[in-house]
């Protein structure tokens, strides 16, 4: 059955409105604002003027939440100036989070589902408000997090490349198994693969097509992963990696969620995945609007890039990765920054074969294996992975991270 909540303003005169909601017999109304067409004393009276009774004093958040356990829907009945696009999002985002559908005369929403695990350990998604926010080095260092305090977490990770069936990745995945896929024409540096050299703890690897505005796939099986997850053996911490804006399909105890630009979370419905989390990891500067709106603590947080092994000695570097850092202490002869784009990335190659380089250092993403290991066999030299070191000057991250299990 279907339980109304109705959003009214100020712009319609109140006989309209009352005619407009006779039909859809609201069990609640939130107020939005505006007064060009209604006098106080309407509003004073609202049971009589409008047939509903609602606070126009109570802020329209705190009405949605106050009226949501009686509810299923909220349908959009204000307009602008009072509620423009931007508003509309804001409140549709609150009502997905609290459960509800959101419908306008146009646009429906409706709640993502999340799926139960029949797992008796913690369960900790880290989401993001777009791609290459960071989640795959947060999922990592979480992983080593749990590690140290006696805990064998699993990842189960979710990509755009990822395998037709969810596929267990073992701890110790070598480069030449990740040469090996790709040569069966697979992404052989999808997230899981990257996690599982990276953070030396079993992986699952999962695939999806598509994102909505709420971050649901088209299609995954990240459901069937997280179960694949589940019943490995010694395994009791599964964290969920999701994909771009994408959040994992399945219930979780915590969640962190990586804000990249600001604008992706507070634009369109992605103050829905600030809604969700117990914890926000910022990557640039925290706009004043960013904490106001989301309920959990935010942390600035940069990430560091590194050998994920040492280097030897006077060796001659080629750095080659998808974003700006650089890497502590190092100081390569040729620097790439051009690894998600192919054409460019061949001519870097051909640079740090002419230079000499005898390591080639690379993010594992994007063409790391099929094309920047590969010309690194040809030429000769050593690949090293790097890895993102997540560093929060001011905050003690880890004792963050360690506090989302029950008993952290």
């Amino acid at each position: 059955m279907t339980r109304v909540i109705v959003l009214l303003d100020g712009e319609h005169h109140p006989s309209v409105v009352r005619d407009a909601i006779a039909g859809i017999e609201p069990v609640g109304a939130v107020w939005c604002g505006g007064e060009e067409k209604v006098p106080r004393e309407v509003l004073d009276d609202p049971v009589a003027h409008y047939g509903i009774e609602f606070d126009p004093d109570e802020p329209r958040e705190d009405a949605l939440r106050r009226l949501a356990p009686g509810a299923t829907t909220v349908v959009d009945l204000a307009d602008e100036p009072i509620l423009a696009a931007d508003a509309k999002l804001r409140l549709a985002s609150l009502a997905l989070h609290l459960g509800l559908a959101y419908e306008t005369p146009s646009e429906s929403f409706e709640p993502p589902r999340y799926e139960a695990l029949d797992f008796a350990g913690p369960v900790i998604a880290v989401t993001g408000t777009g791609k290459r926010t960071g989640k795959t080095a947060v999922s990592c260092h979480l992983a080593g997090v749990l590690g140290a305090r006696g805990r064998s977490p699993a990842i189960v990770s979710m990509g755009r490349g990822g395998p037709p069936e969810p596929v267990v990745a073992r701890p110790d995945v070598t480069l030449e198994d990740l040469e090996a896929l790709a040569s069966e024409g697979r992404h052989a540096a999808s997230d899981y693969l990257e996690d599982a050299v990276l953070a030396r703890v079993p992986t699952v690897g999962c695939r999806r097509v598509g994102g909505s505005l709420a971050g649901v796939a088209h299609q995954t099986n990240m459901v069937a992963g997280a179960r694949l997850a589940a019943a490995l053996d010694g395994i009791d911490t599964l964290i969920l990696e999701g994909s771009g804006a994408c959040v994992p399909p399945v219930e979780a105890d915590a969640t962190v969620c990586i804000v990249g630009d600001p604008a992706d979370a507070l634009g369109a419905l992605g103050p829905y995945r600030l809604l969700r989390a117990d914890l926000v990891l910022a990557m640039r500067d925290v706009p004043p609007e960013l904490t106001e709106l989301c309920p959990a603590l935010v942390v600035p947080v940069r990430l560091q890039p590194e050998p994920a092994e040492p280097l030897e000695a006077g060796a001659r570097v080629a750095f080659f990765s998808t974003g700006e850092g650089d890497c502590l202490g190092l100081e390569p002869v040729v620097t790439s920054r051009n690894l998600a784009r192919r054409g460019e990335l061949a001519a870097d190659l051909e640079r740090a074969e002419r230079e000499g380089c005898d390591v080639y250092l690379t993010e594992l993403k994007a063409a790391a294996v099929d094309t920047v290991a590969a010309h690194a066999r040809r030429a000769g030299a050593r690949v090293v992975f790097v890895r993102n070191r997540v560093i929060a000057d001011d905050t003690d991250l880890d004792e963050l991270l360690a506090g989302l299990t029950a008993d952290g």
